[in-house]
């Protein structure tokens, strides 16, 4: 069964912004080794945090929508739990609901 999710990663604030390109198709690059499909990819971009973060006060944010029939992706969240470069991630499956009104579900059967 098709699921969607939606990951959020915070990129470390030292990782140049020319760099943040390359570490976003890299995370990409994860998702699509894992069979997902990638809705879209929106860079926040930097912004500071609530609080500190390993010793941190901002960091650049990037959202990915994906369709998947792996629950969870763990491939791709032990890949971002041991990256240098990402401070924190976490991955959200969406309610069929709100994926059917984003228009995904309807997406991931067509295709």
């Amino acid at each position: 069964m098709k699921r969607a999710y939606e990951l959020m990663a915070i990129i470390d604030s030292d990782v140049t912004s020319a760099e943040v390109e390359s570490v976003i198709a890299r995370v990409s690059g994860l998702i699509d080794n894992e069979g997902a499909k990638i809705a879209s990819v929106d860079n926040w971009g930097r912004r500071e945090f609530a609080y500190e973060i390993n010793h941190k006060t901002e960091g650049t944010y990037v959202v990915w929508e994906i369709v998947t029939e792996i629950p969870g992706l763990p491939a791709t969240k032990r890949q971002l739990q041991i990256a240098d470069d990402i401070v924190r991630h976490k991955l959200f499956r969406l309610p069929d609901d709100e994926a059917a009104r984003r228009g995904l579900l309807s997406e991931a059967t067509s295709a």
